[in-house]
Parts: C-alpha cells; sequence; structure tokens
C-alpha cells in the first residue's frame, strides 16, 4: 500500500454544513475501503489547511479517484501529496551514488 497525505479545506458549502462533517468523514472511510484503501488517521487542523487525512491506496489511481470523489461531492478540496517511507526514503537517497 502506498501511503498519503492529504490536506483539506471546507468549501463554503462545506462549512455551512460542519455539523454534517462527522457523518461526511465517515462515508468517505467506507469509500476508500470499497476501493481498497483506508483512511489511517484523520485530523481537524488550525493554520492554512482545515483537515489533515494520512490514508493508505494500493496506488495512486485510487487516491485520484477517491480525491476526485471526495471534491465533486462540493464540501472540501483537497491537496494530496505521495508519502514515501522511511525505508524508502533512505532507499532513494542511497541510490543517488
Amino acid at each position: 500500500m502506498t501511503t498519503y497525505v492529504m490536506l483539506a479545506n471546507w468549501t463554503e458549502q462545506g462549512i455551512q454544513k460542519a455539523k454534517d462533517s462527522p457523518r461526511r468523514l465517515d462515508a468517505a472511510k467506507k469509500a476508500v475501503k470499497d476501493m481498497s484503501g483506508e483512511i489511517k488517521s484523520f485530523y481537524l487542523t488550525m493554520g492554512d489547511f482545515d483537515m489533515v487525512v494520512i490514508l493508505e491506496a494500493p496506488d495512486d489511481a485510487v487516491a485520484a479517484r477517491f480525491s476526485l470523489q471526495l471534491g465533486m461531492l462540493g464540501n472540501v478540496r483537497t491537496r494530496t501529496l505521495k508519502a514515501f517511507p522511511e525505508a524508502a526514503y533512505r532507499e532513494i537517497i542511497n541510490s543517488l551514488g
């Protein structure tokens, strides 16, 4: 599984219905699970982003499809980062020669 860091901000529609957001989070967890992925952790944050999600997906296409599906609902806008664990980081750095 590949790890992704998803940074999210509520849209105007999403913040107006913030009380519904726990239900939307549960639906998002189910949606990604149905795609063979998993939301590993979720954080409400203060600063430039409203939420941070740590997500695992089988590949980039699944992560992209999940991100697109979230965006199409109109409650959040996301930025997704592919994350490399420490072992992969060390392998990448060591391959520099």
